[in-house]
Order: structure tokens, then C-alpha cells, then sequence
């Protein structure tokens, strides 16, 4: 369990990032914070393993207080996945996903073969594995970049927008593959979007945030769609437009559900014909 107490962040140039923000990220589930750019999502994650460190308030993990562990340690011990990959290019496949493992001190031999083995896990054919990054495609580079963020085995992971570099295709790809992986691992992951669709996909738990990382709503994606606290949270999740816009429309074979650009998107199920 990850959890924030009143925690703040203020940078030297006077921007206050994040204002008083409390929060709990339970285990073994995916928390997503979404929100628009410069609302200090990305600086929340950053703060989980002290690549950004906090002004004020604690952050405790299984509940002890993180600025008590080693920075280094810390983030070795914390999987991290970030947009474009951040793989080493001058690294095969097999190395950058070994990198952690081996600089915690596993052989090398060991870490690589771990290595292969976390390949099959994210779906990448082992055949990759002495390639370099620039050999690879982006959904490649990404899958790879969540083998390295998984190598060390680790309770936690934490995911700064690593699909919003891949084409749409790729990406829809990449976001099943990711509950695929996490209802196989049970992994406590926090993901950073500016994508609501993303959000209510993967989230077990939405944070909806302001500036400043002001909490607008924190909920199931059911929840909030169902019951948005206020008009921030209704127009930022869309409730009365596009694919969440819906209305039932009687036809001569049932009811179907129509979507608010006029689109049929599916039928009612157990009506009787």
C-alpha cells in the first residue's frame, strides 16, 4: 500500500506542483491519475520513488516513511516505465532488461536469463533479445521497457504515460496487454494519462485531478461515470457527448444503445424478441 499524507511540492523556481494531497493507492491493484498537462500527476509518481522529493507531508509504502530508505535503493526496488521506452540504445534487448537486476547484484548470466523469460512474459519473441533499440518498432520498444520496469521482480510499478507515443493501434494493444499482465502478476501499479478512456480502461481506482494536484474525484471508473461530483468532472469525463453520450433506440429487432454522434454501438441483451 502507497499513501500520501498532506503532501506538498514546490519547485526552486516558486511553481507549486502539488498542494496538500492525501491519498491511499491500494495494494495489488492499478491506480490511474489522470488529468490535464501540468496538473501534477507525473510529479505525484515521481515523488513514489523519490526522483522528485516532497516539500512537506509524508509518503509511506507498506508504512514506512520513504524518505527514510536509500534514493538509489529505493528506486531499484520500484519498477518504473516511461514514454518512448527510456531504453539505452547502446544495449541489446537482453542487457537493458537485465540492467537492474545485475547493478543489485545479480550475476549477469542469471539476470539474462531471467531476462528471456520476462521477454515471453510481455509477449516479445526471444528471437529480440540481441537486437538494439533502434532495431525494434515502438510497441516493441515499449513491451521491452515493461520487461526492464518488471526485472526486478518488484511489488510496485510505476507507468508515466508509456503508451502516448504509439500509434492507436499499437497502443490498444499495449493496454490489454497490460491487464492481461496485471491480473496474471497482481502488481501495485500507479499510471499516469491525460487520456479518460485510458483511465476508465485500466484503473481499478481513478483519481481525476486539478491544478496543483487538487483532487477533483477519486473513485471506481463505474462510480464516477455513474456519479461525477460536479461539471469539472462531468465535462472532463464527457458524460453528455461521444461514446459515454448514450440513449436507447427501439428498432423491429429490440433495443439497441446509440451513442451521441448517432453511432449504434450495441444491443440490450435478454430482451425478449
Amino acid at each position: 500500500m502507497i499513501e500520501f499524507r498532506a503532501v506538498t511540492k514546490e519547485f526552486p523556481d516558486g511553481t507549486r506542483a502539488v498542494e496538500d494531497f492525501s491519498l491511499v493507492l491500494p495494494s495489488r491493484k492499478t491506480t490511474v491519475f489522470v488529468g490535464s498537462s501540468g496538473c501534477g500527476k507525473t510529479t505525484l509518481l515521481r515523488m513514489i520513488n523519490r526522483m522528485v522529493d516532497a516539500t512537506g507531508g509524508q509518503i509511506e509504502i507498506d508504512g514506512d516513511d520513504i524518505q527514510g530508505r536509500d534514493p538509489v535503493a529505493l528506486r531499484r526496488s520500484i519498477g518504473y516505465v516511461m514514454q518512448n521506452s527510456g531504453l539505452m540504445p547502446h544495449f541489446t534487448v537482453i542487457d537493458n532488461v537485465a540492467t537492474v537486476p545485475v547493478l543489485s547484484g545479480v550475476p549477469k548470466k542469471t539476470a539474462r536469463e531471467q531476462a528471456l523469460a520476462l521477454l515471453d512474459t510481455v509477449g516479445l519473441d526471444r528471437s529480440l533479445a540481441s537486437r538494439y533499440p533502434s532495431q525494434l518498432s515502438g510497441g516493441q520498444q515499449q513491451r521491452v521497457g515493461v520487461a526492464r520496469g518488471l526485472a526486478a521482480d518488484p511489488n510496485i510499478l510505476l507507468m508515466d504515460e508509456p503508451f502516448g507515443a504509439v500509434d492507436p493501434i499499437v497502443r490498444a494493444d499495449l493496454q490489454q496487454e497490460l491487464i492481461r499482465l496485471q491480473r496474471e502478476l497482481g502488481k501495485t501499479v500507479v499510471f499516469v494519462t491525460h487520456d479518460i478512456d485510458e483511465a476508465f480502461l485500466l484503473g481499478d481506482q481513478v483519481v481525476i485531478l486539478q491544478k496543483g494536484a487538487r483532487v477533483a474525484q477519486v473513485g471506481s471508473p463505474s462510480e464516477i461515470i455513474e456519479s461525477p461530483v460536479d461539471d469539472f468532472v462531468a465535462n472532463f469525463i464527457g458524460t453528455d457527448r461521444g461514446t459515454r453520450a448514450l440513449t436507447l433506440k427501439q428498432t423491429e429487432r429490440g433495443t439497441v444503445v446509440v451513442d451521441g454522434a448517432g453511432r449504434t454501438q450495441g444491443a440490450i441483451v435478454g430482451e425478449a424478441r
